[in-house]
């Protein structure tokens, strides 16, 4: 069974309605500053008939492993992720193109559960981790990305390679992020389906992942530091593509150049 911890994922968790929740847990000695935002939650239980159960503070704190659960912590029944397939087959959003994230080894579960709550709030249509060289999706996860992890599609997959070359044969545009790529991140036209693809922590993207996507946009930096944190950098251009997606502008250089053949793509 998993546990989820905190006001915002258990709250997200009881709205969503995507898996079953066994039971809540509250903090028998409740901070008066909480009980509104704990009485929202409560509320929630009570008109979707999710039993709770009232404990020490101590014991939440057992559960969760961590004091940070702000009195509530939730038991649900084991998330099962989706697969390739089930994204590339859902249908198509509002802005007529697809959008996703792949994540090639992101292991920190404070940065994926921020790219979780990032690409939520930008709207991407899906999330594609591999089996391994991946943080799993904890209660960590949940928290980070306050909730969001309960209402983005995640697929889980063997081999990050052979999926991008999957959606590759989809006409999905393999897009990587990699502090020595061209053109910047701004210049690229988003409005059409693709493929972000993140590196791990360090490391960035494996070279065989590289070497896979069809371009490599870079974010230009004017201090001293090389580039963004994983999570910072995503939610960066996933903004963008949002922007772009909504009609905001057309890239000034996307729309002077004239369109390129579609190297890459497919194969």
């Amino acid at each position: 069974m998993d546990i989820l911890y905190g006001l915002h994922p258990v709250e997200e968790a009881l709205r969503a309605g995507s898996r079953q929740v066994d039971h809540v847990s509250v903090a028998r000695e409740r901070e008066s500053r909480r009980d509104v935002r704990l009485e929202a939650v409560l509320d929630i239980c009570r008109a979707t008939g999710v039993r709770v159960v009232t404990e020490p503070r101590e014991q939440l704190t057992k559960h969760a492993r961590t004091d940070s659960h702000q009195g509530v912590v939730a038991f649900l029944r084991e998330r099962k992720l989706l697969a390739l397939e089930d994204l590339l087959n859902a249908p198509v959003g509002p802005s007529g193109h697809r959008f996703f994230l792949a994540l090639d080894g992101v292991e920190d579960p404070h940065n994926f559960g921020a790219l979780l709550r990032s690409g939520d709030g930008a709207g991407i249509d899906g999330v594609i981790v591999p089996e391994r060289r991946s943080a799993p999706v904890s209660a960590t996860v949940a928290k980070s990305s306050a909730g969001a992890s309960e209402h983005v599609r995640i697929a889980r997959v063997t081999n990050i390679t052979r999926s991008l070359e999957a959606m590759k044969k989809q006409n999905i545009w393999i897009v990587g992020l990699d502090e020595r790529g061209t053109p910047d991140y701004t210049e690229f036209d988003f409005r059409q389906d693709c493929c972000l693809v993140l590196g791990g922590e360090g490391a960035g993207l494996h070279d065989l992942v590289k070497r896979t996507c069809d371009h490599l946009l870079r974010i230009p930096m004017a201090g001293s530091v090389s580039s963004l944190n994983v999570s910072v950098a995503g939610a960066v251009v996933m903004y963008e593509a949002m922007r772009q997606r909504r009609g905001d502008a057309v890239p000034a250089t996307a729309a002077s150049k004239p369109e390129r053949p579609r190297k890459g793509l497919g194969s």
